[in-house]
């Protein structure tokens, strides 16, 4: 018998020795606990666009123009609304340069001249 209860005896000392601290295991469930809640928040309704980089162009600015014949003057208050350096009008069927250039207002007009959508690029 005795030969049995010196191996649990051992293996019971030795699982014991390994298992935290009571201390520590409650800190360590808190920890999760709080990360757990902190990862179940609720996203915001509406996700936050990233703030336009600093010098480059913002076309929310010169929507104002969406709906009119633009004029020189037009697309130059567009360009400076957008903080763009330059602007681009491109008409229906023009070919154009796919490049992207952040600091670009670009301008589309219909047959008529009229504004139809601006956008950076």
């Amino acid at each position: 018998m005795t030969r049995l209860v010196i191996p649990a005896l051992l293996l019971s000392l030795s699982l014991a020795a390994c298992a935290p601290e009571p201390d520590e295991q409650t800190e360590a469930t808190e920890q999760s606990q709080a990360a757990a809640a902190e990862v179940a928040q609720p996203a915001s309704e509406e996700p936050l666009a990233p703030p336009p980089a600093e010098g480059s162009c913002d076309d929310t600015q010169a929507q104002w123009a969406v709906g009119k014949k633009a004029t020189e003057a037009d697309l130059e208050q567009a360009r400076n609304d957008a903080k763009a350096q330059t602007v681009r009008v491109l008409k229906p069927g023009q070919a154009v340069t796919m490049e992207f250039d952040g600091n670009r207002l670009n301008v589309d007009e219909d047959e008529q001249g009229v504004v139809t959508a601006v956008r950076c690029g």
